[in-house]
């Protein structure tokens, strides 16, 4: 089989690309170049440690069930972050939740994703990781422009409509397009993009049949809990549970 291997040349590619990405924020002053380094080591770090736990865990149902525990937790604290920059925070576990379980569900219900922890480790950790940033632009922009267009509220309040509702016809048109980079990748694949699914399938030695029947299952997951993470999001931002613009 051949692909990627970890090699000392592998190591030095990864830092300049890390370096390049930094150096091109750095200059072009769009104030992330630490954040690029950080974020690049960070991965590096935690790649390796949860390959070492996966060879461990896999085998351990409490493990795997803990796992991703770890893995929905972590999601929710980084989108909440995004979203009220820590303020009730908490609330961004409710969307992720109501889009990832219910096609976990369906997809281990009928079988068509063993509950087996190697598979469902990843599996879960796309929906979680997919979910985590339908949630995050969807409250962030929702929130901003609610901010922004506070006299439009205000206005729709006085017409009588109820707050979510007055919220709901500023927040929804603009936090919907959190859509938009799913729905890309889904009309495009195989046209622009080959995704990492398909990509490993074929570097494991699947054909290239089945590395697409599994792509194909991922992407449709993908926008499905997506669409219900957007909705519940624009729901509770209405509703003031993610409250920056009240």
């Amino acid at each position: 089989m051949s692909g990627i291997g970890l090699t000392p040349l592998t190591a030095v590619v990864i830092a300049l690309l890390a370096m390049a990405g930094a150096a091109v924020t750095r200059i072009g002053r769009l104030g992330h170049g630490r954040a690029v380094l950080i974020a690049c080591l960070r991965a590096a770090v935690q790649l390796g440690a949860v390959a070492l736990i996966i060879v461990w865990a896999v085998q351990r149902p409490l493990a795997v069930a803990a796992f991703i525990l770890v893995m929905y937790g972590v999601a929710s604290l980084t989108a909440g972050c995004r979203i009220t920059r820590g303020r009730a925070a908490g609330w961004a576990a409710v969307p992720i939740a109501a889009g990832t379980a219910p096609i976990l569900a369906l997809l281990t219900g009928t079988g068509v994703v063993p509950m087996r922890g190697i598979v469902l480790i990843p599996i879960t950790g796309i929906l979680l990781g997919g979910c985590m940033t339908a949630t995050s632009l969807a409250g962030r922009r929702a929130v901003d422009e609610l901010v922004i267009r506070r006299g439009e509220v205000e206005a729709a309040l006085a017409l009588g409509l109820s707050d979510r509702n007055a919220a709901l016809e500023i927040c929804r048109p603009v936090a919907a397009q959190a859509l938009v980079p799913v729905l890309d990748q889904t009309s495009t694949v195989g046209l622009v993009t080959l995704p990492g699914a398909f990509v490993g399938m074929l570097l494991g030695g699947a054909s290239p049949i089945q590395a697409g029947v599994v792509q194909l299952v991922v992407l449709v997951m993908l926008l499905a809990a997506e669409a219900v993470a957007v909705l519940v999001t624009i729901e509770l931002t209405a509703l003031g549970r993610f409250p920056a613009w009240r």
